[in-house]
């Protein structure tokens, strides 16, 4: 069950000028569920797009970093969940190239002009005819219906919406969609996310914008520890609110855009780790006071993918000592003699060793709740990071274990 995570509405979800959403059931994914969904673009957008590090790429990931500079513009975006595409060898990418070409024809544009995305289960062919057969039948939706067709074993659909000043004048809109629930890790995770907006942004901008709001956000959050085949995060500008072009990061507008656009996407981002795999509770991994941003990154991620700590939070057990191995065995030269650690507020530790004001009933309190927050004082700087995780169930065993029945 999800962590503090319900379902938004399509009434609660901004409508993005210059695109035109669809859905269908392909009948990849066993499910009554729409499995294909279209986002067609009108003419003058840009695209920014980052994907997956995995060596073991899936074939339309391949595809859409070659379609995504295409010098006439993106056009259109098409989504299959149910089959990953993944492990298909050369037949993959005949198979991806096929399902733009399919779409150009549907859309009016060039094959090279869509980029195609997939999710789902890995070494198994493309379905190709079946989403082929589909394109002509797919019905208009909204993007709470995109949202729904892009699950694959997440339990809650995951979109949101922001709205803010950008320059003197304007309104900038954006919402986005996000799917991902296992397999999560940087960089990135089983997941994708589109997140569309009325901003006019030069290409090269938005696809430096997207980098950096994919380092603060979707490469913030581990569930366990698995990089999959397919992860991409995809930032749509349709230019279409009237503003000038942002074509430089100098542009002030460029650290108001930015900073909209990231609190969306952390939305999402933290929206996936609730939606964690037989997930119960939702947890934050501060680090402060470390000599670089990679170093608190490092010692934070060593508490948030460790097995053992994220069983100690599932079984609400205030068990220090794993917490503190963990950072102890992060690679992170800190002194233990310096190093602070709270838990939701509870000094726990200090000077090598259990804090001395700390009492098992405090650590119980706040272990027994569903969003704990651990802050770690490294003593050893000014920088800091924060990392997103999820405790670690029975559940997360029997989904994965089911998977493919």
């Amino acid at each position: 069950m999800a962590v503090n995570l319900t379902e938004k509405t399509a009434d609660q979800l901004l409508n993005i000028d210059g695109i035109q959403l669809f859905t269908a059931r392909a009948g990849i994914k066993q499910t009554d569920r729409a499995d294909l969904t279209l986002m067609v673009l009108s003419g003058g957008n840009t695209v920014g797009a980052v994907f997956t590090t995995n060596r073991f790429c899936a074939a339309p990931v391949h595809i859409a970093k070659s379609h995504l500079f295409d010098e006439d513009g993106v056009r259109a975006i098409i989504i299959n969940t149910g089959n990953a595409n993944a492990g298909t060898g050369a037949q993959g990418r005949i198979d991806a190239i096929e399902t733009c070409a399919a779409t150009a024809e549907q859309t009016g544009c060039k094959p090279s002009q869509v980029l195609p995305f997939s999710t789902g289960v890995i070494l198994e062919p493309l379905p190709v005819g079946k989403i082929t057969a589909a394109l002509p039948k797919m019905q208009p939706a909204d993007w709470a219906d995109a949202a729904r067709a892009i699950m694959t074993t997440d339990t809650v659909p995951k979109s949101a919406s922001r709205e803010g000043s950008v320059g003197e004048k304007h309104t900038v809109r954006a919402t986005g969609i996000a799917k991902g629930s296992g397999m999560i890790h940087p960089n990135m995770a089983t997941m994708l996310s589109f997140i569309a907006t009325d901003a006019k942004v030069s290409q090269p901008v938005l696809q430096l914008m997207t980098q950096e709001i994919a380092d603060d956000t979707f490469n913030s959050i581990t569930v366990d520890g698995d990089t999959s085949t397919n992860d991409s995060f995809v930032i749509i500008a349709t230019g279409k609110n009237g503003q000038s072009e942002i074509d430089n990061i100098a542009d002030p507008r460029y650290k108001q855009l930015k900073n909209l656009l990231c609190g969306l996407a952390l939305e999402l981002a933290q929206a996936i780790v609730r939606d964690g795999e037989g997930a119960t509770k939702f947890i934050t991994i501060e680090v402060c006071n470390a000599e670089s941003r990679d170093e608190a990154r490092q010692a934070a991620y060593a508490v948030a993918r460790s097995p053992l700590v994220k069983t100690a939070f599932f079984a609400s057990d205030p068990n220090l000592g794993r917490l503190l191995a963990a950072v102890g065995c992060s690679g992170v030269d800190l002194d233990c003699n310096t190093l602070k650690m709270w838990l939701n507020g509870v000094l726990v530790a200090e000077k090598g060793g259990r804090a001395a004001g700390y009492t098992e009933e405090q650590g119980q309190a706040v272990m027994n709740e569903s969003e704990i927050t651990v802050r770690i004082d490294l003593q050893r700087g000014r920088e800091q990071a924060a990392v997103y995780t999820c405790d670690l169930s029975h559940d997360y065993v029997s989904i994965n274990a089911d998977y493919r029945s």
